[in-house]
């Protein structure tokens, strides 16, 4: 894993200086702390930082073609490398170096984009072809790795992530006001929105192409689920679906083991990280495992994690994680994910990356993308059983019918939330002066998700969909995972997202998702024999940690100051009086927020103004 930087000239200018690429690739220096490297041709500067991997001693960037006319810089890792190896040498191309991503040169040779279609892994890179006088970017399937990018009046500017491209001297550092609304409104951003105006995120399944002076991006791949009541090619017996599953997962776990350093995997007492925990232990001897503690028992799992890795035999490792921690990394945590947060337990995952590196392990395995491909949401199954929420009735169910149908194309599709309601709610903690353009930047007014893709398809999948593009992509995979991860130079890597495994589970039918025995059957079904019985059993248990209401009552210096009536309204982005109210409630004897089923609005403008701070953002005029 690792970062990547660079720009295009737009009207046959020069290509940015050396010192500007330098401060561009040095804002990733976390996610390549090993080496570094750049390129410059043609107006195009490519930047590169290294995390070591795979050829510890020939894998630097930027790779080249055989005849130069090809450069490219890759943060990632290419799975199914061997047999493109194999595949592109038996065609006359000779490799440099035994690292993974340098088939991308030759294959973009062979195949150009479409080289998009041959790929099972985790990458976002930038390919420079002299000849084309093209740059051509492209992030994985599903959004595991981050890649964003900027116009300005001169260049086109791209980096791994968001404050790569604020380093670019001529993008503006100001505030989205449509990301802090998806923020506040969705479990976290959607691609392409950031949290920067003018400075957008590739979407997941999507390329870009520059060439003469234009930017053009196309999807090369969507989840697609059939259509409901679409005949099965076959009729199959459950117990296909179950052995097909763990084959897949299998081999998953084989191709993410690739690497000349040592993996490790995280535990969190959970089903999923148990399953790729005791498929890691069938494959390799015995590995090192991570996992989080707390001193509440209320939301502590270390006895789940201990016996999962006692069952694997592996070298454990743990981290007793307290409040305090949580105001002691908050302030890093949000300059890392990029964006406000309405839950704390970012932090935690931080601290569990920066278990993972004290101990020499550079990546780990984890077990994000089952709740999604496999019904693991109490929402499906209340989708699969017709119990979904409702908006209401008169005048607010068919404002809230408007809202589906603009969101979804469907005025029945409920999820998460009756958004004609929470439009109401939230807009009274903006300011007056923010209010009063809420119509300019309403996230329920902008495009989200391809609506097509949901027509025709069963509630269950429908959700899954939606999961995957508004919850998974740009929240767990990113905010959560990726940035945590790199934050302490730590890889990660999904078994559950191998494309394989993505594109069987849309063929899973829905009975083996979600049935009366309750959420993901097939998974269980699969973890019989190589999970203890304690942990498939258990009832899901999510991930998380105190929130606003345990850090008000800590009376810290620096919160009270970011939630002080003065800077709030100084700032101008909140109503000070309402974010007083909020403070008064959540101090109350014996108040919490749900951690899943309310919104920490406190935490959202906490951890908006501290990107304020960090990013050096303009107040709100």
């Amino acid at each position: 894993m690792c970062g990547i930087a660079g720009s295009m000239a737009l009207r046959n200018g020069r290509a940015i200086d050396e010192p500007a690429l330098a401060r561009m690739t040095e804002t990733l220096a976390h996610r390549g702390p090993d080496a570094g490297g750049s390129f410059f041709d043609q107006g195009v500067a490519l930047g590169f930082r290294r995390l070591s991997i795979i050829d510890l001693h020939g894998g630097d960037q930027p790779m080249f073609s055989e005849d130069g006319q090809v450069a490219m810089v890759c943060n990632g890792e290419i799975f199914n490398h061997r047999a493109l190896r194999a595949e592109l040498i038996a065609k006359g191309h000779r490799f440099r170096t035994d690292c993974d991503v340098e088939v991308l040169v030759h294959l973009y040779e062979e195949e150009g984009t479409d080289l998009l279609r041959r790929l099972n892994g985790q990458f976002a890179f930038a390919i420079h072809d002299r000849r084309r006088k093209r740059l051509f970017l492209a992030r994985d399937h599903v959004g595991i790795l981050p890649l964003h990018y900027a116009r300005t009046a001169d260049h086109f500017v791209f980096g791994s992530e968001a404050k790569t491209v604020l380093a670019h001297p001529g993008v503006p550092r100001e505030a989205d006001l449509t990301g802090l609304d998806q923020v506040l409104t969705f479990p976290g951003l959607v691609s392409p929105r950031t949290m920067f105006r003018g400075v957008s995120s590739v979407r997941a399944g999507h390329y870009l192409l520059v060439e003469d002076g234009d930017v053009r991006e196309t999807r090369y791949w969507d989840l697609d689920f059939p259509l409901a009541g679409e005949a099965a090619p076959a009729a199959r017996p459950d117990e296909y679906y179950t052995e097909t599953l763990r084959d897949l997962l299998t081999e998953s776990v084989r191709r993410r083991l690739q690497a000349d350093v040592p993996v490790g995997f995280y535990l969190s007492g959970g089903l999923d990280s148990s399953l790729i925990a005791a498929l890691v232990g069938r494959t390799t001897p015995p590995s090192h495992s991570f996992s989080i503690t707390f001193p509440d028992a209320a939301i502590d799992e270390s006895s789940y994690q201990r016996l999962m890795a006692g069952k694997v035999a592996s070298r454990h490792h743990e981290a007793e994680f307290h409040a305090a921690d949580i105001t002691d990394e908050l302030q890093r945590m949000v300059w890392h994910a990029e964006c406000p947060v309405k839950e704390t337990y970012n932090t935690c995952s931080l601290a569990l990356s920066a278990l993972a590196r004290r101990n020499g392990i550079k990546v780990i395995l984890t077990g994000e993308g089952s709740d999604e491909l496999f019904g693991g949401y109490v929402g499906y199954r209340f989708d699969r059983f017709g119990r979904g929420g409702g908006a209401g009735n008169g005048l607010d169910e068919a404002l809230e019918d408007d809202v589906r149908r603009q969101l979804w194309g469907d005025p029945g599709l409920f999820y998460e939330r009756s958004y004609h309601a929470w439009r109401e709610s939230k807009m009274d903690i903006f300011a007056e002066g923010v209010r009063e353009r809420f119509e300019e930047f309403d996230c329920l007014r902008h495009p989200l998700v391809d609506k097509d893709m949901l027509a025709g398809r069963d509630r269950l999948s429908q959700r899954s969909y939606l999961d995957f593009k508004l919850r998974l992509s740009d929240h767990l995979l990113s905010d959560h995972g990726d940035r945590m991860s790199l934050a302490n130079s730590v890889e990660a890597r999904y078994p559950f997202l191998d494309i394989d495994v993505i594109e069987f589970a849309t063929t899973v039918p829905a009975h083996l998702k979600v049935n009366e025995a309750g959420e993901k059957y097939v998974v269980k079904q699969v973890a019989q024999g190589l999970v203890p019985p304690e942990i498939i059993s258990r009832e899901k248990f999510g991930f998380r940690a105190p929130g606003s209401p345990h850090l008000l009552r800590r009376n810290v210096e620096w919160i009270n100051d970011m939630l002080s009536h003065e800077r709030v309204k100084r700032q101008g982005f909140f109503d000070p009086a309402v974010v007083d109210h909020l403070k008064a409630r959540y101090l109350r004897e014996g108040f919490d927020v749900h951690p899943h089923l309310g919104d920490d609005l406190l935490l959202v403008v906490l951890t908006f103004g501290i990107l304020l701070d960090t990013y050096g953002l303009a107040d709100h005029a």
